[in-house]
């Protein structure tokens, strides 16, 4: 999908957090909503009890126009740099080939006809990964040992081949973890969570080997949908033991032939994937664009379906709540007022902003203050700020109970391993605070601070920073693609680990480091990495910025 004009905002959380006063306290509003309190006993009736949903904040709601804060352009000299670095690449790498194919063409064979078969992998297809991602592959995939959480243990490895195959060395480097979705400290070996996870693993063994929908449902499992259900603020939930597969599997189960999918262009390769098995036309639209997005909408409402012009059986509107390689955070208050007024269902993938986002850690809908009954679809994974694997869905109970007869994550895959399944329980009850303590709420707060800290510095630095403020994640550019592995190399060797992305994760001239922050990190630890962050920047010309520094 193409890449457009973004419109690019701000929104800061609120770190000014009260003290709770009890377990209760702990909730997604400033007072706690009654989907998170214990129910009091009522007399039962022939009347079915209705439906409590989640209450939002009794304050105004934030708009993300008012805190509007466009992403910095690149300096033309960078870009026509980056452009000449890529040409000058690709130029050696196809004279390589050349010459590679006419003195060595045993190596190529694999690219070639062989005894009538067609190659499985074609020479174009390849070229990319043969003569780029190879020469700086020792950037990614690095093995690792022990619990990845503020820091991580890396196996060193070599290579003497030019990266095509590596050897461990036998030792290990201790480095600062900047590249784990550990938001909220949650990935730990010992604590709470460790210890309740140890017991239900003597209780209920590791596994149940069968799909949901036969005899993979356990008690871990109902009690984990209910909790996700209460914490969500919907009627109903499922979970499903794969993240990238919570999305692929559910927006086919959802949307057909005749119906229309509306994305934002910058939407996860689930998503893409998802819409594409489904049937369903798609359209993008730009990147949290507003006006882009409602004048797509007037189009494909006025046209219909292609060719017979006939009403679309229905449109789903699929945004990310905060996206994970920009940094941004989707404009869901105007989403929502455009709900309401062109009748579409909308679907939010909360996979990093559950947990991470609002001062309560509800993600979006609390981060904004929206009602969740105002979002049709919520969809998250548990394998960032819950320290687990796996992924949810939430909605009204009818949309649920259709998704476990259809959804194929739900009917064939395996359940949740129960060792996971309490992970994120037990993570979740810390983050609500139905422990009776008030860790999840200093989580929060310090991943907030953490978060707009970390950011500030680097552009006070001079570096360009993409992403909202308090997003956790933090991407800073380096476009030349020879600074991409300069710039991993350089902080690995003076002990931060940090995950950097080129194409075809981002557009080709916008290759960048991203950084992810986590309330585990303490102020030590990030003066220690911006100074060397700082160091590395000057070494390789990166503080490009041309914005006044504060």
């Amino acid at each position: 999908m193409g890449k457009g004009k973004r419109a690019h905002t701000i929104s800061i959380p609120s770190i000014n957090l009260r003290t709770p006063l009890s377990s209760s306290d702990h909730s997604f509003s400033v007072l706690p909503p009654a989907f998170l309190q214990s129910s009091p006993p009522v007399q039962k009736t022939n009347q079915s009890p209705a439906l409590t949903r989640w209450t939002p904040p009794r304050k105004p709601q934030r708009k993300y126009d008012d805190l509007e804060h466009k992403m910095e352009a690149a300096p033309l000299y960078v870009l026509v740099c980056t452009y000449l670095n890529y040409f000058v690449l690709i130029l050696f790498g196809h004279l390589r080939d050349i010459l590679g194919k006419t003195f060595h063409p045993q190596a190529y064979s694999h690219l070639k006809m062989n005894q009538g078969y067609a190659p499985l992998v074609s020479d174009f297809d390849s070229f990319y990964t043969r003569r780029l991602y190879v020469r700086i592959r020792d950037c990614w995939n690095r093995p690792i040992t022990g619990v990845a959480s503020r820091t991580v243990k890396l196996l060193d490895r070599e290579s003497r081949d030019f990266n095509k195959t590596f050897k461990l060395t036998g030792t290990i480097t201790e480095t600062l973890n900047f590249a784990s979705y550990n938001y909220l400290g949650f990935a730990q070996a010992t604590g709470p969570c460790a210890t309740e996870v140890e017991q239900s693993m003597l209780t209920n063994a590791i596994a149940s080997p069968s799909p949901r929908a036969e005899a993979g449902t356990t008690t871990i499992h109902n009690e984990l949908e209910q909790l996700v259900a209460r914490f969500t603020g919907k009627e109903a939930s499922m979970v499903v033991s794969m993240g990238f597969a919570t999305n692929s599997t559910t927006i086919p189960a959802l949307v057909n032939k005749g119906c229309l999918i509306i994305s934002d262009e910058l939407n996860h390769s689930s998503i893409v994937f998802g819409a594409r098995i489904s049937g369903a036309s798609v359209r993008c639209f730009k990147h949290n664009n507003m006006q882009d997005l409602r004048e797509l909408l007037r189009e494909v409402i006025s046209q219909g379906q292609p060719r017979t012009h006939r009403p679309w059986k229905k449109i789903l509107v699929i945004v990310e709540g905060l996206y994970s390689m920009e940094g941004t955070v989707v404009n869901l208050p105007e989403i929502v007022e455009m709900k309401k007024e062109f009748k579409f269902y909308l679907y939010v993938d909360e996979a990093h902003s559950i947990g991470a986002l609002g001062e309560n850690g509800g993600g979006v809908c609390d981060f904004y203050g929206v009602d969740p009954a105002n979002v049709d679809i919520l969809m998250g994974t548990f394998t960032k700020s819950f320290g687990a694997a796996g992924g949810y869905i939430s909605g009204d109970k009818s949309v649920i109970d259709h998704l476990r007869t259809t959804n194929h994550a739900y009917i064939y895959a395996e359940s949740i391993s129960i060792p996971v399944a309490q992970q994120v329980i037990s993570s979740m009850k810390i983050i609500c605070g139905e422990d009776g303590s008030d860790e999840g709420r200093k989580k929060i707060k310090c991943l907030a601070e953490n978060s707009l800290y970390f950011a500030a510095r680097l552009r006070q630095m001079g570096f360009i920073v993409y992403g909202d403020h308090g997003s956790p994640v933090i991407p800073l550019l380096l476009f030349n693609p020879a600074k991409i592995s300069a710039f991993s190399r350089e902080l690995l060797k003076r002990g931060v680990a940090v995950c950097v992305v080129g194409y075809p994760a981002t557009p080709i001239i916008s290759s960048r480091a991203r950084f992810c922050l986590s309330a585990s990190h303490t102020r030590e630890d990030i003066e220690t990495a911006l100074n060397i962050i700082s160091e590395v920047g000057d070494l390789l010309l990166l503080k490009v910025s041309q914005e006044p520094r504060e």
